[in-house]
């Protein structure tokens, strides 16, 4: 199985090491592997559960919600909370959408209005 230096996590993920840093502190990446050495070492679950994160903050989840949902992960018996959660979040992020289009027909509408008297 394929191991990352905190560098490769850095290039692979988009994310800074202090991000990686600060996730691990607060508990949103937990169990990070480390050499004899003490460095980390990252693994494709790492990367995987990492892309995730990406996904969640991207679209909105704030950090005590990825909380919620990572401590959530770390139990075999909440796969239907975890699923609640997602929903939910799905559904928020539904809504942002429709905003945005909404406002985006906006916008549009006032570029047909310039363009009108241009």
């Amino acid at each position: 199985m394929p191991s990352y230096t905190p560098g490769q996590v850095v290039e692979k993920t988009g994310f800074s090491l202090d991000t990686l840093r600060y996730y691990e502190r607060i508990g949103l990446l937990d169990g990070v592997a480390r050499t004899s050495g003490g460095r980390r070492q990252y693994g494709e679950d790492d990367i995987g559960w990492l892309e995730l994160l990406r996904c969640l903050r991207e679209t909105g989840m704030p950090i005590a919600r990825m909380l919620q949902f990572a401590e959530l992960c770390r139990d075999d018996e909440t796969i239907a909370d975890r699923i609640g959660l997602l929903e939910e979040h799905d559904r928020e992020v539904e809504q942002r959408i429709a905003e945005l289009e909404a406002q985006r027909e906006h916008i549009r509408g006032k570029i047909a209005y310039y363009r009108s008297v241009y």
